[in-house]
């Protein structure tokens, strides 16, 4: 089916985000939409925007978008990972496609990968207008953050503020390392970590919307951020999750289990691709193809 795509923008707690909407084919009164949240890191052009322009051409109307922060949305400081911010700009991104007289109010749902699985996941705790959650290689990025001596890098933090507050330069870190040269003398292996380098720093999946950084203060939010927090007692509504069994250090897989075992929803589901990693999930055709193929089934039996 075809897809037009619109270059959008919208209110979110007093920012402007850049979006890019997707309208399938002959779009009539009262579809169902999909809010796609992209990954830590990441940007609108990438995975979710995948994602977002696969679902579209099955005829669901989708929205990618920067983060606050980040890409080409407004926010200072820039490169902030805020997961209040995150969970609001969800909400906000809910509250534009409300507006907008081609949509079903009450066929609303949200995709989120790998971190923005988690956004997504905790959103719908509190966002009842989200009737379906679906996630991909879903992660609580506060674990993913907590697993390596949080305690000191929490007191580094307030050594930088403390810094900034006195005048010094904000404090701009990489999330991965900017090449594989990098990563190797650093001595990483980690599938998840070779992947990440592979999809983010090279012509595979590298966009100037995404460009590796982050304002180091902003992560003594992200490690006291828990995703899944209540969602034992808040996430009832239809979930889908989708993980690869290739395991790695960013923990998709061992967060998908966690979720599957611990939301409240009734209906939900735990797909899980044979052979596959996570950072297959973000682009390569097969296990996209497969990804699709469940979420449409799904967002088409609960929107």
């Amino acid at each position: 089916m075809t897809v037009t795509k619109q270059t959008v923008r919208f209110n979110a707690h007093g920012l402007q985000l850049a979006g890019i909407l997707n309208l399938p084919q002959n779009v009539a009164n009262k579809n169902a939409a999909i809010v796609c949240v992209h990954p830590g890191s990441s940007c609108k052009d990438q995975t979710a925007g995948i994602y977002a322009e696969k679902l579209a051409e099955l005829g669901f109307i989708t929205l990618a978008y920067d983060a606050s922060y980040q890409g080409e949305s407004e926010g200072a400081p820039r490169y902030a990972e805020y997961p209040t911010a995150r969970v609001e700009d969800i909400r906000c991104a809910i509250d534009y496609l409300t507006t907008l007289d081609y949509v079903d109010e009450d066929r609303v749902g949200v995709l989120g990968v790998c971190a923005g699985g988690g956004y997504a996941v905790n959103t719908a705790m509190i966002e009842r207008r989200i009737k379906a959650v679906g996630t991909v290689v879903g992660a609580n990025i506060g674990r993913v953050n907590r697993q390596v001596d949080p305690i000191a890098v929490l007191e580094n933090i307030g050594k930088q503020r403390t810094a900034e507050a006195r005048g010094a330069e904000r404090m701009l870190v990489n999330w991965i390392p900017c090449n594989h040269e990098e990563r190797e003398k650093a001595g990483m292996t980690d599938i998840d970590l070779v992947e990440a380098v592979e999809y983010y720093t090279t012509s595979r999946g590298q966009s100037p919307n995404s460009p590796n950084r982050l304002y180091f203060p902003s992560m003594s939010n992200v490690i006291g951020f828990d995703a899944f927090h209540l969602a034992d007692q808040l996430l009832t509504q239809p979930l889908q999750i989708i993980v690869g069994d290739k395991q790695g250090a960013f923990g998709s897989y061992q967060d998908g289990h966690e979720l599957y075992n611990k939301a409240a929803s009734t209906e939900k589901d735990l797909f899980v691709l044979e052979g596959v990693s996570h950072y297959d999930l973000y682009d390569q055709p097969e296990p996209v193809r497969q990804a699709v193929e469940k979420l449409a089934k799904f967002y088409n039996k609960y929107l």
